[in-house]
């Protein structure tokens, strides 16, 4: 079970100011759980929040693993106190999960070699 969960009603990728957003999010309210992962367009390091921009960091992402209900990000243990010492994070995105597929692609490319299957 996961330290953090975010059921995804929301997917969304926004390129901007020379940076690629890929974020998840349970509703349109603030107060709503969600997901953020942020790169330059031309590679580099992954910023990674969870439902808060004080709950993040760069480079915090040991691995992801996909799965049939989406996927759980593992956080490396030398960045989990930016995250209130959560290990693993669980993005939820069924199949009402408005722009979740597109989201999940830009997301899988933006990771390469730290997502699984």
């Amino acid at each position: 079970m996961a330290d953090i969960t975010v059921k995804a009603a929301y997917g969304s990728v926004v390129e901007d100011e020379g940076n690629l957003f890929v974020g998840f999010a349970e509703g349109e309210d603030e107060a709503d759980g969600y997901v953020l992962f942020r790169q330059a367009v031309g590679g580099g390091p992954v910023w990674f929040e969870a439902s808060d921009e004080s709950f993040g960091a760069e480079d915090a992402i040991e691995s992801v693993v996909a799965g049939a209900k989406g996927f759980e990000v593992t956080i490396r243990p030398d960045k989990r106190a930016a995250f209130g010492f959560a290990a693993t994070v669980a993005v939820r995105v069924g199949p009402g999960c408005e722009d979740g597929p597109e989201a999940v692609v830009a997301l899988k490319g933006m990771l390469g070699a730290v997502w699984r299957e």
